[in-house]
């Protein structure tokens, strides 16, 4: 009795993981749109849609993940508000992706499932990436 215990406590640890995954992400798919509006030319606004096509593909594996767990669709809601000018969006987004980094690599770790395990190891290389382009232009502003 102890071993299904301590099994659905993981499992519903990896589930709420998992929801918090889905919010962040959905919330920096909105986010991101604003900071390439507000981008100072073309090829900033290109390379930050890209990296806002990145979040809405973890988006989507996130939800299936979460879809083939529980059996039903999560309901996304933004957890944290973007801010107003192009300099602190763009801090807070590169602040956002080094945090989100090491959560995802804690839920791979944390789970046994490989399909989970490599989704969120290849979704926190790509958050690396995305805060290494968000150092970038921000220092390029100051």
């Amino acid at each position: 009795m102890y071993h299904y215990y301590d099994l659905t406590r993981q499992t519903n640890k990896l589930i709420s993981h998992i929801e918090k995954a889905i919010n962040g992400e959905y919330s920096a798919i909105n986010c991101y749109s604003k900071i390439a509006e507000l981008a100072p030319n073309e090829e900033v606004k290109k390379q930050i849609l890209e990296i806002r096509q990145d979040e809405t593909k973890h988006f989507q594996q996130f939800v299936q993940i979460y879809g083939n767990l529980t059996g039903r669709q999560p309901q996304p809601k933004i957890v944290e508000e973007c801010p107003n000018s192009y300099k602190s969006c763009l801090e807070f987004a590169l602040k956002d992706e080094q945090k989100t980094v090491d959560f995802y690599l804690d839920i791979a770790d944390e789970s046994t499932n490989p399909r989970i395990k490599e989704a969120f190891r290849r979704a926190a290389a790509d958050e690396q990436n995305h805060a290494v382009w968000f150092l970038y232009y921000f220092v390029k502003v100051k």
